[in-house]
């Protein structure tokens, strides 16, 4: 497994990283994985032998009962690694439940500790940008938790590259904490992140921790054209982000096909090795709902695709620039260079 400084941080992340979106299987996150505390607890202890140091959880994730199984599943093993939860959503009704507000921040981090069993939290993030509340409450907010010791750094996620940059102008002003890491929807499918996301990381040394890097299985290898769907898939119940394009989706699914055979490996482990390789990810977070899929993501942190091999993925994958990166690309291109496709 390689390690990675998380952003401009000196805290090491494992290239892969565990996501429990699949432990707990509360309401609608059943349709994702009904993973409970024993097998939990075996997904714990082959992570960590397979070099998974970093473990991300979300308060809203099966309403908290993620939080919980993990902190029972970590047990004495929490010492050993990175955990990493997030807060912003409404767990209960009522006023002053959601956002990013100090009471609100100062409340949910209280319950997911307790819920995880544990008196810090490596990385608390916010799991999306609160545009109600200033961003110097919530920055003071974060940064008196990391003075109290209940937080040791603070990351975002789902937050556009503007939130970022005002956000790290706000804790510079302040003298308060900033962002080390942004968590990002990034995959073969999703590449609109490399238009701002990827370029404020890179600037300003903000770790990208890549989730949902399979879009919800459409890059497992389930889903080809002419094929059924399989019987049991998150995407089955619950809508896809963004838009999908079949056709893009099924030329990206044989192209990933054609590596894995040549490569002997999974369609999967493709696709997860092209996002670990990309400019400015420090970790790629997978998920399971089962021992046999858990197995198989690590196993794409043994092997490298090459050069060549993410240049055609690349290729196959590409989407057309937006304003006004097309326009800097096209007739600034001298001095707007574009991001290396590789590491």
């Amino acid at each position: 497994m390689e390690y990675r400084l998380l952003g401009a941080s000196g805290l090491e992340v494992s290239a892969l990283s565990m996501g429990t979106m699949t432990l707990g299987g509360e309401g609608r996150f059943g349709a994702m994985g009904n993973v409970q505390v024993e097998e939990a607890r075996r997904f714990v202890e082959i992570c960590i032998d397979a070099g998974v140091n970093l473990f991300d959880t979300a308060d809203i994730y099966s309403f908290g009962k993620s939080e919980e199984v993990l902190g029972q599943a970590l047990g004495a093993r929490r010492k050993d690694i990175v955990l990493a939860t997030k807060g912003f959503n409404r767990l209960s009704p009522g006023t002053n439940k959601v956002g990013l507000s100090h009471r609100q921040i100062t409340e949910a981090c209280d319950a997911s500790l307790h819920r995880l069993g544990t008196d810090y939290i490596d990385l608390y993030q916010a799991h999306n940008f609160d545009a109600l509340t200033p961003l110097e409450e919530t920055l003071r907010a974060f940064d008196d938790l990391i003075r109290s010791g209940k937080v040791r750094y603070i990351g975002c996620s789902n937050h556009s590259g503007w939130h970022i940059m005002k956000a790290l102008a706000t804790s510079e002003r302040l003298g308060v904490a900033r962002y080390i890491s942004q968590q990002i929807n990034y995959s073969l499918i999703a590449r609109d992140a490399e238009h701002e996301l990827v370029p404020v990381g890179l600037d300003q040394k903000v770790g990208i921790m890549v989730w949902s890097p399979l879009q919800g299985g459409l890059l497992s290898g389930k889903f080809r054209r002419g094929a059924a769907a399989p019987p049991e898939s998150r995407l089955n119940s619950l809508e896809a982000p963004g838009t999908i394009d079949r056709e893009r989706l099924y030329a990206i699914v044989d192209s990933l096909a054609k590596i894995a055979e040549e490569r002997s490996v999974s369609v999967a482990q493709v696709a997860l090795n092209w996002a670990a390789r990309k400019p400015g990810v420090d970790t790629v977070i997978i998920g399971a709902r089962n021992e046999q899929q858990l197995r198989d993501n690590l196993a794409a942190a043994t092997w490298n695709l090459s050069d060549a091999e993410v240049e055609s993925l690349d290729e196959i994958s590409a989407i057309p620039l937006p304003y006004p990166n097309w326009h800097q690309q096209k007739f600034g291109g001298e001095r707007n260079p574009p991001a290396k496709h590789v590491r």
